[in-house]
């Protein structure tokens, strides 16, 4: 909450500053038939201080909306050529960011709920009084302020939270991004599966912000951080009284997250009564609040993650099969950080820079040692561990790159195997993994290291490696090399 409060502060600077959208010089473009009406009116907004733009053609108008440079549009909908309802429409389809004022001469209640149905911000009745005009307009600026803040704030969101905050060149991660691309936009119900720390919230995030429902709540519910007499209460809510200490009635997350996403982590956790319910939930979208017997029905997509494998509980009758296939539309399974070691560079620079900039420290990169240790580690903690771990090291570092010795103590200790003869092998100590993951870093190396050598010629690398141009090529690709 804290850090939202600080993109609000910033941005109300970044607005007072920002000669685009001045708070006290907003741009008008106003339509009326009227010539004399549009001559007296842009006069008198100028001298209000408004930059003022006049047309007496519909189309012009709506030509001149789209090109950026209005805040406020001021018209009249009783023209001749004009129907009311779908011009308003148009206007609210191709410009959004525009404030809509109408001005007629035929001012009626029904006529103001309508326009205002429609999107304008207000309505005015012709003649026009200096006062009325000089309140409406000052009060529209306000609210295209905020409309174009609450616009900034959702990019700023995208930013924090958008697909391109999951960092990866790992093909397994690339075909992840293809899959999230692809379910995006659809309300499909998403099982994610992976180890702790491999960054499964961020991916739901990543979802719920590339989704039709972006503008919309993201709820989190960590299932396994509540017993199950509080999770029922949480994810539900319940009526004043339903059991001790419910002195009011409260909205569950389900409620909360109506229109938008709802994450549940470690679903694994729940309990075979919970996930009877969660059924019914993700079956007919409707529940009843704990100790009402009142249905309730929501709108919500449903992300769920865990981070052990559902398929192996549902065989030993630890989970219900119902809701394992009901759960099991889309599945994500995220690999670990040992799986996809070519990542760690690209990951350890941008937590990098993200600290760096945080405290202020002049850190220009990561040693070669250091940077071998890091890729040399098992990683049980994934993404999450190696973020603290750089963390910790821009914390401690006292020189211009960040070496072995600022590394937490369990990766500076993680070494090559030692050779008969008492030197090194060369071959990293890897954790358990599949042997294709296990040869993946070394033979990027190797790639990497022949193109520096043949100072990135493909012809002549290839014929080092004795291999073709068109597999040089595709492991390029594959390593990001090609960049």
């Amino acid at each position: 909450m804290m850090q939202y409060t600080n993109i609000r502060k910033a941005l109300h600077q970044m607005i007072q500053a920002n000669p685009v959208f001045p708070p006290h010089k907003s741009r008008l473009l106003i339509l009326d038939e009227d010539r004399i009406m549009l001559q007296s009116l842009s006069q008198f907004l100028r001298r209000e201080g408004y930059e003022v733009r006049t047309t007496d053609d519909p189309q012009q108008a709506l030509t001149q909306l789209e090109d950026g440079q209005t805040e406020l549009f001021l018209a009249d909908i009783n023209m001749p050529g004009i129907r009311a309802a779908e011009f308003l429409r148009e206007v609210k389809r191709r410009c959004g960011h525009v404030v809509v004022i109408v001005i007629t001469a035929y001012g009626s209640i029904e006529g103001a709920v309508e326009a205002t149905k429609l999107g304008a911000f207000d309505y005015l009745t012709k003649p026009i009084v200096d006062d009325e005009i000089r309140v409406v307009v000052k009060k529209a600026a306000r609210q295209q302020s905020l409309l174009f803040e609450n616009q900034t704030l959702r990019q700023q969101l995208d930013l924090r939270f958008g697909l391109e905050n999951v960092v990866g060149h790992d093909h397994k991660m690339l075909k992840i991004f293809d899959l999230v691309e692809a379910v995006a936009d659809s309300r499909t119900t998403v099982l994610m599966s992976g180890e702790s720390g491999t960054g499964k919230s961020l991916l739901a995030r990543a979802i719920h912000h590339r989704s039709p429902r972006r503008d919309k709540p993201f709820i989190e519910v960590s299932c396994g951080a509540l017993p199950e007499t509080l999770l029922e209460s949480e994810l539900f809510g319940h009526v004043k009284g339903a059991f001790t200490g419910a002195i009011a009635d409260k909205t569950g997350r389900f409620m909360a997250a109506d229109g938008g996403t709802i994450f549940l982590d470690e679903i694994n956790s729940a309990s075979p009564a919970m996930q009877v319910k969660l059924l019914r939930v993700l079956q007919e979208r409707a529940f009843e609040p704990v100790g009402s017997s009142t249905t309730r029905t929501v709108d919500a997509r449903v992300i769920l993650a865990s981070n052990v494998d559902l398929g192996t509980l549902v065989t030993e009758q630890k989970f219900r099969q119902d809701l394992f296939y009901r759960i099991n539309v889309v599945t994500i399974r995220l690999p670990s950080l040992r799986e996809r070691l070519g990542d760690i560079p690209l990951l350890s620079g941008m937590f990098l820079r993200h600290f760096k900039k945080e405290s202020g420290r002049e850190i220009i990169g990561i040693s070669e040692a250091a940077m071998l240790a890091l890729q040399r580690y098992q990683w049980p903690g994934n993404v999450r561990e190696l973020e603290n771990a750089i963390e910790r090291a821009v914390v401690l570092c006292r020189r211009p790159q960040i070496d072995v010795e600022d590394l937490p103590e369990s990766i500076q200790f993680t070494s090559p195997r030692p050779s008969a003869d008492g030197g090194e092998t060369g071959v990293f100590a890897f954790a358990a993994m599949p042997l294709s993951a296990a040869l993946e870093l070394p033979e990027r190396h190797i790639i990497e290291s022949a193109l520096k050598r043949n100072s990135w010629n493909r012809q002549s690398t290839a014929a080092e490696l004795d291999i073709n141009r068109t597999t040089l090529y595709k492991k390029m690709r594959k390593y990001r090399l090609d960049v």
